[in-house]
This record gives structure tokens, sequence and C-alpha cells, in this order.
């Protein structure tokens, strides 16, 4: 039992580091766009216009902001999008072979940037794509290490996810590096060699197919796995169904008509439930507007700081340095949708309802700080955007580790790999909408956002429909268990009366 305690602490100290260090690169962008643009990638992009009435001429790289735009707008649709593909992949072949194809693209991704140079700005695309595909296939593979500790399962979950935000910090280290002379390429073949770390803990400190919930006892893997390996969640799932249902059938009343549904539902009747379609909209929106925010940073700060460049790298550096902080925001969602472990349960409450219960909080809490990241992300004030990059970290830590979270709670575990796939996929064709609005803003609104900003600020309300549907059905859950109490007593006391 201590041998497994270490394996289980091993898992979950390197799991937090491959999350911190590598999963979630991709989206310090803003920083590696500094260097690019320093080493002249698309800088065909920008064109000379003559100066007039005695002015200097001025360049205009409209064009090279466009096409960096676009490079990130085609890595975070990929990034979410292929998720359907890999949870797939996870559901039917396990950890390890999953973990083996997310090591082999995000490595081809980093020597795709180490071996690029301005010349062939456009591999670019293929390798940012990689590394966003190949570092969600990280996360995805260590969000069930929640599951070997299940009193703290769901704040593992958004600790993990907060590491994921917290690892765009990669890319502002590498700025740095880069301004002390460290070569771009040094960096990535760097990056490409830590892969052999990744490897070796898909065999060492990672199992061959899946974590199972609620986890068996005495259960190991790794070099020590015997019986483990084969453990099946779709069989454990069905087995726990059938033994609950024996239960209730010799023992106790029926359950509520929803807990019944919610242990014994298919696939289909997940993805067709209003409890996946407003947390796919509440996903969508949100990460739409995270999205744009990230991609139209560098371009944005160009434009508030009236293109002084020390400015733009002084404000980069502190949105970077504001990435690092995810891990530290993402327990608090954590500990919010844990905060009733350990507490009794209401009569008749089964553990999924009170998590479902706990998660309401999270989710509204999530949607007022997306509110406020939207509202001073539209003000042009330069000096408020320090907190709006504060808010904006907090803000993704609580959306991300909190998706995860919820449909781990919400819907059954043999299911999580295809369900957190499918949101995350279409969530991705919504955020497509990102570069139209970009093209809307460099063209008719001549640089200006603040018109779509507006808009997205408004669409953002429509995210508070998915806390108050919880919590609506939560509330009607409660009820029915006080009538079915009611009831019962009732019917008790009348069979005694008769008795006498």
């Amino acid at each position: 039992m201590q041998g497994n305690k270490l394996l289980y602490g091993l898992t979950l100290a390197s799991g937090m580091l491959e999350c911190l260090c590598f999963a979630g690169a991709v989206f310090g962008y803003a920083s590696l766009v500094f260097v690019l643009k320093v080493d002249g990638y698309f800088s065909q992009g920008c064109v000379s216009i003559p100066g007039t009435n005695n002015t200097l001429e001025s360049i205009d790289c409209s064009g090279q902001d466009e096409m960096f735009s676009l490079v990130f707008t085609i890595a975070s649709f990929l990034n979410n999008f292929m998720s359907l593909v890999n949870g797939y992949l996870f559901d039917r072949f396990g950890t390890m072979v999953t973990r083996l194809l997310g090591i082999s693209v995000y490595t081809i991704g980093t020597l795709l940037v180490a071996f690029s140079r301005a010349a062939y700005s456009e591999l670019l695309f293929p390798a940012l794509s990689c590394i966003a595909v190949g570092g969600i296939l990280l996360l995805l593979t260590n969000i069930q290490v929640g599951n070997l500790f299940a009193t703290h399962r769901s704040t593992i979950i958004t600790v993990y996810n907060g590491a994921f935000d917290s690892s765009a910090a990669v890319f502002f280290i590498i700025k740095v590096l880069y301004e002390q002379g460290i070569s771009l390429r040094s960096s990535f073949v760097v990056l490409s060699v830590c892969s052999i770390i990744h490897i070796a803990r898909t065999f060492l400190l990672m199992p061959k197919t899946h974590i199972p919930y609620p986890l068996p006892q005495n259960y190991t893997y790794g070099l020590t796995c015997g019986k483990a390996n084969t453990y099946n969640v779709e069989k454990s799932e069905k087995m726990r169904h059938g033994e609950t249902t024996a239960s209730q059938e010799s023992n106790t009343p029926p359950a509520p008509v929803e807990e019944t549904e919610a242990q014994v539902m298919s696939f289909r009747s997940c993805v067709l439930s209003w409890f996946f379609l407003w947390h796919l909209l509440w996903l969508s929106l949100m990460q739409l507007r995270h999205y744009l925010f990230i991609g139209t940073l560098n371009p944005m700060l160009n434009r508030l700081a009236n293109n002084d460049p020390d400015l733009v790298s002084q404000y980069t550096n502190a949105f970077a340095l504001t990435q690092l902080c995810g891990v530290l925001c993402a327990p608090w969602n954590g500990l919010i949708m844990d905060r009733h472990k350990g507490k009794p349960l209401a009569p008749g409450e089964t553990d999924q309802e009170a998590d479902l219960r706990s998660s309401f909080l999270s989710l509204f809490l999530t949607s007022l700080q997306c509110l406020l990241f939207s509202v001073c992300a539209s003000i042009p004030l330069l000096p408020l955007q320090y907190f709006t990059f504060v808010v904006q970290v907090l803000n993704r830590s609580f959306l991300y580790g909190g998706n995860a979270a919820f449909i781990s709670i919400a819907f059954p575990a043999c299911h999580f790999g295809k369900l957190y796939g499918l949101v995350m996929s279409v969530s991705a064709v919504v955020s497509l909408l990102q570069y139209p609005c970009f093209a809307l803003v460099k063209g008719p609104l001549g640089g200006d956002p603040f018109i779509v900003d507006i808009a997205l600020t408004l669409l953002t309300l429509v995210v508070f429909i998915h806390p108050v549907y919880v919590f609506i059905h939560c509330r009607k859950l409660a009820r029915n268990r006080a009538d079915n109490t009611q009831t019962e007593t009732t019917g008790s006391f009348i069979l005694a009366e008769a008795k006498l």
C-alpha cells in the first residue's frame, strides 16, 4: 500500500510538471510572435506607405499581423477540434497509445519550428498546429490522475488544467532567452529532446489503459502492473450500476428518475441532454472571447502603445508572466467544487448529485469572471490591460478546469474521453469566428476593435444560462427527495395506525 502511495504521488507530481512545462505552450503565442517578427517571419506582409506633407514614410504590417493571427487561429482550432478524435482514441485504445501519438505529434511540431526560417514562414502553420494537438493529448491523458485521489479529484483536475494554462509561459522564457542571445532553434531543439522524458513517464508512471473511478483496492500500474492494467472502466460502470440497482431493489425505495438515468445514460443520451448542450454553449462563447484576445494581443498592444517596441515588449512580458499564475488560480476552483467532500449527504442524495450541486458556484463564478474580463478588454486604456491580464488568466484557469471537472461529474466515466473531445471539437468550430472578427477589425473598422469587443461582451451574458440551469436542476432533485421522504413518512404512519 505504501508503494502504491509513492507511485500515485510520483504520477501526480510528474504529470503536473508535464502540463506546466509543455502541454499548453501554444497559448504563449504572443511572446513567440514578438521573436518571430524580429527574425522576419511573414515580413512580406509589411509594406511602405509614402509620407505626405513632409511626413516621414511609415510601414504598414497589417498583412504580417493577419498571417500571424491565422497561424494561431488554425492551431487553436485544431487544438480543440481534434479532441473528438483524441477522445475516441483515448477511450478505445487507452493511455499508452494516446500518449505515444501525442508525444510524436508534439515533437514533430517543435522540430518544424527549430528548423524553420523566415524564407519558409509557412512552416509555422503545421508546426504550431502539431504543438497544440500534441499538448492537448498530454493533458487529456493526465486528467485521469485525479481518479487516484477521490477526495481531491476535482481539485487535481482543475490544477492540471491550470498548469496547462501556465505552460503558456514557456514561449515567454524562449523570448527572454532569445533576448540574451540564445537562438530560437536551440530552444526548440531542447523542447524536442525533452520528449524522451515523456516517453519514459508513459511506460513507468502511467497505466496502459485507464485509471478507473472509483479506484479499486491496491490498484497499481507501470512497472508493477498486474491485473490493474486490464481494468475496464465501462465494465466497472455497468457492474457498479448493477450492484446499485440490486441494493435499491432489496433495501431502499427506488431512486429518483434523474439519478437512474444518469447511471445508465448512453453516449447519445449524454450528447442530447440539456446539461451537455448548455455546457457546450458555455464553453464555446467564453473560449471564443479568450482566443480572439490572445490572437490579437500583439496588434492591440501596438495600437495602444503607438507602435513603441519597448512598451509592447514590456506588456507582452507582463502578459506572459501572468500566465504563470494559472496553476496558482486553478486550485481555488477545485476547492470550490470539492468543498462538500467529507460532509454527510442529504437523505437520499447520491455522491453525483452532491458533486453536481457543488459545481453550480464554480460555473457561476467562471461566467462572472469572463464578463469582467471582456469588459476590461473592451476599454482602450493601456494601463488597464495589466488588470485585464490578471482576470484573463484567472478566468482561463477556471474555465478549462471547470470544463473537465463538470464533464467528469455530470456524465458516466466510460464516456469521458468522447464527451470531452466532442465539446472541445464543437467549441473549436465556434472559435473559428475569431478570424472573421479579426478581418472585420482590420478592414471595415479601420483597426479599432471596440464594436467587436462590445458585441462579444453582450454575447457573454448568454453563458449565465448554464449555471442557472444546473441550480434549478439541483433544486428540483432536492424537492423530489423531500416529497419522497414525506410520502414514506406518511405511509409508515398510516401503516402503524392500521396495525393499532
